[in-house]
C-alpha cells in the first residue's frame, strides 16, 4: 500500500503520538480528535481509513454510531481491551482490534494486591494505627489456597503466574479449554458453577459479552465457599452488584476488590461505598505509567502490518466480544 493512509487519533492525550506515527509511517496523513462530540464531523470531512480510539470519557456519549456509520473507517484500533462500548458491528465492513495483553501484568498485580489487602487485614492495621493501638494480630497466607480464575485470557494467565509464585492451587475457566502454564486445572466456561464452592479466592477477568452479562449472580454467590474473597477486573455487568453487596453485607463473601462497576462512576448512595470489606478503585487497574505508550506501540506495529497488507493481530470477533 503506497497511497497515503488517512488516520484519526481519537484520544484526550495525543501528545507525541502524531510524531511517533509519522516517524514510523511517513505516508500517513494524521488528524487528532480529543472529544466525543467532534468525531462525527471529522469522520465526515476527513474520511479516514483508520481510527485509533480510546474510551477516555466513559461509555455514555461515546460516538459508536459515527465510527460504524457510512463515514466510519475500515479499521478501528481500540486503545483498550474491552469493546462492549462498541456494541455489535459487521466484521465484513469494519475490522476492530484491541490492546489485549498490554495491561495484563498490572491488572494481575492489582488482583493479587487485593487478595493481600484482606489476608493481611490492612484495614484493621490502619485502624489500629489511627487509634495508636498496639494490638496482637495474625496474618493469613495465600499459600495452599485455591484460586479460581474466571477467564483465562491475558490477564487471567498473568494472574495465574503470580498466584503460583505464592504457592496457590490455580483452577480456571475459558471458552476453549486446553492445558496452560501455571494453571492446575482448565475447565470450560460451562463448568463455572461446579467450581465455585472449591475456591478460597476468585478472580474475574472475563470480557463482557451477551453470554457473560450477569454471569455472577445471586445463585453463583450463594454457591461460593463462605469467606471467599473476590477480585473483579472484568467489566461492569459481569457481576450482579446488588447481589454482591448483599453477600458482602452478610459476610458470606468476606471481601472484594472491585475495579469495575455496572455504572461508572459508582453512584453516590451505592451500598458498596458503606461496606468495610470492599476495596473500591475507579476502573484504574490497567492504568499505570507507560500503558498509553505500550498501547500505541501495539497500534504502530499493527499499522505497519496494515500498510504492508498483512494480517492484523488482536482482531476482535464481534460475536464473541474478544
Amino acid at each position: 500500500m503506497t497511497d497515503p493512509v488517512r488516520v484519526v487519533l481519537h484520544t484526550d492525550a495525543p501528545e507525541g503520538l502524531v510524531d511517533r506515527l509519522m516517524a514510523a509511517s511517513p505516508q500517513a496523513q494524521v488528524r487528532v480528535c480529543d472529544s466525543y462530540d467532534g468525531l462525527p464531523e471529522m469522520l465526515t470531512g476527513f474520511a479516514p481509513q483508520v481510527v485509533y480510539t480510546v474510551r477516555f470519557n466513559g461509555t455514555p456519549g461515546f460516538p459508536r454510531a459515527a465510527l460504524f456509520g457510512p463515514n466510519g473507517p475500515r479499521w478501528i484500533a481500540n486503545g483498550g481491551v474491552g469493546t462492549d462500548h462498541f456494541g455489535q458491528w459487521d466484521a465484513r465492513a469494519t475490522t476492530v482490534t484491541n490492546a489485549a495483553g498490554v495491561a495484563a501484568d498490572m491488572m494481575a498485580e492489582y488482583v493479587i494486591g487485593g487478595f493481600l489487602h484482606f489476608m493481611l487485614d490492612v484495614p484493621g492495621l490502619q485502624a489500629d494505627k489511627g487509634a495508636q493501638v498496639w494490638a496482637a494480630r495474625t496474618v493469613r497466607p495465600l499459600k495452599g489456597k485455591t484460586l479460581l480464575i474466571v477467564g483465562l485470557g491475558h490477564t487471567g494467565q498473568a494472574t495465574a503466574q503470580r498466584a503460583k509464585a505464592f504457592g496457590m492451587h490455580v483452577i480456571g475457566t475459558r471458552a476453549t479449554p486446553r492445558d496452560m502454564d501455571n494453571v492446575d486445572e482448565v475447565h470450560g466456561a460451562d463448568a463455572l458453577n461446579s467450581l465455585l464452592a472449591r475456591a478460597d479466592f476468585i478472580a474475574i477477568s472475563t470480557p463482557l459479552t451477551a453470554r457473560t452479562r450477569g454471569l455472577i449472580g445471586a445463585s453463583q454467590l450463594k454457591a461460593m465457599k463462605p469467606g471467599v474473597i473476590l477480585a473483579d477486573v472484568s467489566r461492569g455487568g459481569v457481576v450482579d452488584q446488588g447481589a454482591l453487596a448483599d453477600a458482602l453485607a452478610e459476610g458470606h463473601v468476606a471481601g472484594a476488590a472491585l475495579d469495575v462497576f455496572e455504572v461508572e462512576p459508582l453512584p453516590q448512595g451505592s451500598p458498596l461505598w458503606a461496606l468495610d470489606n470492599v476495596l473500591i478503585s475507579p476502573h484504574c487497574s490497567s492504568v499505570h505509567d507507560g500503558w498509553e505508550d505500550a498501547s500505541f506501540d501495539l497500534f504502530l506495529a499493527n499499522f505497519g502490518r496494515w500498510i504492508a497488507g498483512e494480517a492484523l493481530v488482536n482482531v476482535v470477533d464481534p460475536v464473541r466480544g474478544y
